[in-house]
C-alpha cells in the first residue's frame, strides 16, 4: 500500500506520535497551518470519512481529538476538520485540530 499514514503506522517513515494506541495515532502535519496543526488517524486504514463503519472506531478517534485540543489549544479558539469526498491530501481518514485561531479567521 502506497499510503503515507499507512507507513507512519508501519513505521516505515519516521515522526514522532503525540499519541499513540492500538488503534489511533496523532502527529503533527508536516504543513502546519496553524501553531499547532495535529493530525488523528485510525491505524486501520480507512480511505474516507463516510466509509467508517466502525463506531468504537470512531469514537476513539474524536475522543483523541478532543484530548488533542484540551492538550495544545486549552483555553484558545480552534478548529477540528475533515476533509472527505476527494478533497483530502491523503486517501486515510484523518481528523485535523488547529490552533489557535483569531478572531474572523481560519
Amino acid at each position: 500500500m502506497n499510503c503515507v499514514f499507512c507507513k507512519i503506522r508501519d513505521r516505515e517513515i519516521v515522526t514522532t506520535f503525540l499519541y499513540e494506541d492500538d488503534h489511533v495515532m496523532a502527529i503533527n502535519d508536516i504543513h502546519p497551518v496553524k501553531p499547532v496543526h495535529v493530525l488523528i488517524n485510525p491505524k486501520q486504514h480507512v480511505e474516507d470519512f463516510v466509509y467508517v463503519q466502525d463506531g468504537v472506531l470512531w469514537e476513539k478517534v474524536m475522543t483523541v481529538a478532543q484530548n488533542m485540543a484540551k492538550q495544545y489549544l486549552a483555553g484558545k479558539k480552534f478548529r477540528v476538520a475533515i476533509n472527505a469526498g476527494g478533497a483530502q491530501d491523503v486517501p486515510h481518514l484523518h481528523v485535523h485540530v488547529m490552533g489557535p485561531l483569531q478572531s474572523g479567521n481560519f
